[in-house]
C-alpha cells in the first residue's frame, strides 16, 4: 500500500509533530508533504525523513522568519497544498491545524485527517488574531477579506477528507459546530518512555512553561504569584515576554526554551505546573504528569480530559486571579500520589496511540 502524509509546516518540533513521527513509526519511508521545512530549526534526525515541500519554501519570505511571515503567505495556503499531486497514494494521512487537510486526493485515495483543532484564526479567535496584526494599515485592511475567503475554502476542505480524527472530546465538538461533521476520538502520544519521575524532587518552585502568547493566559500566573509570593519558574519565549517581566516579582524567574532533557528535570522537581490557558488538547500538562507531578489547570480544553479533578491535579472554573490562588493554595495542602499521577499520564502514550491508530485503519472499508 502506497501511504504518503501531510503536515503543516514543520519549524519546530511541537505537539503536532510529535504526532507525525509517530505517525512515520507506523509507516516508515513514507514522503512527507508540507508547505514549509526548516531544517535549520527541527532537530538533526528529521533530515533523514522524505520532506517534500511546496512552492512557498523558494519565495524569499519564506527565507526570513515563516512563522513571523505566515500572515502574507495566507491567501497562497490553500493553492499551496492543492499543489501536491497525491493521485498515486492508497493511503493519505494529513496532520492539520489549518490548511493540510485540504489536499487533493485520487478518486481511490482513502484520506483520513488528524484534526488537531479547526483554524484558529478562521473561526472562533478571528478577532483576537485581527488585533495582533501589526502591519501597515493596507494589510491590515485587507486581512478581514482574507479571512473570510479562507474560511468559504477551509469549511469546503474539512469535507474532503473520507474519516477524521479528532484529538480530544473538547476538538469533536469545534469539529461538529465549525465543519458539520463527525469524528473519531484517538488522543495524542505523549512520549512516557522518556518523561519520568526521579527519586527525590526537590519541590521548591511551582513552574509555567510554553510559548508567550495571550491566549495561554500567562499573565494569570503572573499576578497570582506576586500575591502570593511563592517561588514561580517561568519557562520560555514569545512576544508577551517583555510585558510579562515588567509584570513579575523577584519571586518569579524567567528562563528561555530549554532542551528537551532540561524540561525534564524541570518538571519532575517543581511543586505543581500551572496551566491557565485553554488548550485544544494541552501536551505540556500529560508530561508534566508523567514526571509525577500534578497539574493546576483551567477546566476548560483539553485539560479538563487530561488531569483528574483532585487526583493528578487541580481544575479552577474561571480565569481569574482569584480563582488560580485558591487552586495554589489547595494545592500546598494536597497530598498527592506519584503512582496515580503518572497511571493517568499512561493512559496517553505513543504506544497506545499508534495501536487506535492501526485499529482505526484495519476498520475502515477500502
Amino acid at each position: 500500500m502506497k501511504v504518503a502524509l501531510v503536515h503543516e509546516y514543520l519549524i519546530k518540533q511541537g505537539g503536532s509533530e510529535n504526532v507525525l513521527e509517530a505517525l512515520l513509526e507506523i509507516f516508515p519511508g513514507a514522503p512527507v508533504y508540507t508547505s514549509f521545512y526548516s531544517p535549520a530549526t527541527m532537530p538533526e534526525h528529521w533530515r533523514g525523513y522524505d520532506i517534500r515541500s511546496s512552492f512557498l519554501q523558494r519565495l524569499p519570505l519564506g527565507q526570513v522568519n515563516y512563522q513571523q511571515r505566515l500572515q502574507y503567505f495566507l491567501p497562497w495556503m490553500p493553492l499551496a497544498y492543492e499543489s501536491f499531486d497525491l493521485s498515486g497514494y492508497d493511503l493519505v494521512i494529513s496532520s492539520a491545524h489549518a490548511f493540510a487537510k485540504g489536499v487533493l486526493t485520487g478518486p481511490d485515495t482513502l484520506h483520513v485527517s488528524y484534526l488537531h483543532t479547526p483554524t484558529r484564526y478562521l473561526w472562533d479567535q478571528t478577532w483576537e488574531y485581527q488585533r495582533s496584526i501589526r502591519s501597515a494599515p493596507l494589510i491590515r485592511n485587507l486581512v478581514p477579506l482574507a479571512l473570510s475567503q479562507l474560511r468559504m475554502w477551509d469549511f469546503q476542505a474539512a469535507q474532503r477528507p473520507d474519516h477524521l480524527i479528532a484529538n480530544s472530546h473538547h476538538i469533536q465538538r469545534r469539529i461538529e459546530k465549525f465543519y458539520r461533521r463527525s469524528s473519531r476520538l484517538i488522543y495524542p502520544p505523549v512520549d512516557t518512555d522518556f518523561f519520568g519521575p526521579v527519586a527525590d524532587p526537590s519541590l521548591d518552585y511551582y513552574l509555567v512553561a510554553g510559548r508567550f502568547v495571550p491566549y495561554k493566559r500567562l499573565d494569570l500566573a503572573i499576578k497570582a504569584f506576586n500575591r502570593l509570593g511563592l517561588p514561580l519558574k517561568v519557562v520560555g519565549e514569545g512576544p508577551e515576554l517583555a510585558r510579562l517581566r515588567s509584570q513579575a516579582h523577584a519571586n518569579i524567574t524567567f528562563y528561555p526554551h530549554q532542551p528537551r532533557h532540561a524540561l525534564r528535570d524541570l518538571f519532575a522537581h517543581c511543586r505543581a505546573l500551572i496551566f491557565a490557558g485553554e488548550e485544544d488538547f494541552g501536551i505540556l500538562p500529560v508530561e508534566v504528569q508523567a514526571c509525577g507531578r500534578p497539574v493546576i489547570a483551567y477546566r476548560r480544553g483539553g485539560a479538563g480530559e487530561t488531569v483528574l479533578d483532585g487526583e493528578t491535579g487541580i481544575l479552577f472554573d474561571a480565569q481569574t486571579v482569584e480563582a488560580l490562588i485558591e487552586a495554589v493554595r489547595t494545592n500546598e495542602s494536597q497530598h498527592w500520589s506519584e503512582e496515580a499521577i503518572c497511571a493517568q499520564a499512561g493512559r496517553f502514550s505513543r504506544r497506545r496511540f499508534q495501536s487506535e491508530i492501526k485499529d482505526l485503519l484495519f476498520s475502515l472499508p477500502g
